[in-house]
């Protein structure tokens, strides 16, 4: 069975999670009572640190003295939007020992839960639901593909507003792109008082990076062939 549907128009909270643990470069280990940031992560971001082992009652790995541990880890947009926060994910289990500065890189930790938060809410992620996640293609280049937009191709941003379902209501100060991923781009629209996100989806997901730009061409295309005027101000 495919990793995700067709049918999808935007990535799941597994999906979401499994990208944040991906791509992030920083994270904060609170363990024994002790908290660590801990910096310049790899291209295998937090997973490069830890290695995630199903509960010792399913067959994983058995601590004879475990010791709690939470990873942290935010998401942050690389665009300067307004609320740049885009989620939370908590990743909580058990290691053998206390962690510290001289623990080994690749430490063993016994799954216990992930969440993710965000705007809409809070969503809970199983270690299956991880494992069988295939990681966004666009996942470590998402920064540099959402900064390139804005800072050398800004004059296509009020194009993509042509697209946006409902139209921008009046008062609208700017939009930005705030997020890409497999399945689209998302726009973050800001009025003097609020914001709220516009989802543009791409025709069928991306399953290699390389297909990022004909997608993001493709709804240039559609939002040139629109009758609708964008709402910017001049």
């Amino acid at each position: 069975m495919p990793p995700f549907s067709t049918r999808a128009t935007q990535p799941s909270a597994a999906e979401r999670v499994r990208s944040v643990l991906a791509a992030a470069h920083s994270m904060t280990v609170v363990s024994d009572g002790h908290h660590f940031e801990v910096r310049r992560l790899d291209d295998s971001g937090a997973m490069s640190r830890f290695h995630l082992h199903a509960p010792a009652e399913r067959g994983g790995p058995s601590f004879s003295h475990r010791v709690p541990v939470r990873l942290e880890l935010t998401d942050i947009a690389p665009t300067l939007v307004r609320d740049r926060l885009r989620a939370r994910v908590t990743v909580t289990g058990l290691l053998a020992a206390p962690y510290g500065p001289e623990t080994a890189e690749d430490t063993c930790m016994e799954f216990g839960q992930a969440t993710i938060e965000d705007a809409e809410g809070r969503a809970f992620v199983s270690l299956d639901a991880l494992e069988t996640t295939t990681l966004d293609p666009i996942a470590h280049c998402e920064a540099s593909m959402l900064t390139h937009l804005v800072d050398d191709h800004a004059e296509l941003v009020p194009l993509l507003l042509r697209l946006v379902r409902p139209r921008p209501t009046p008062g609208m100060q700017r939009a930005v792109p705030v997020a890409i991923d497999r399945y689209g781009l998302t726009l973050r629209l800001e009025y003097p008082r609020s914001h709220h996100d516009a989802r543009l989806p791409f025709a069928t997901p991306i399953t290699e990076v390389e297909q990022a730009g004909p997608q993001i061409h493709a709804l240039l295309a559609a939002a040139r062939r629109s009758s609708h005027p964008n709402r910017l101000p001049a």
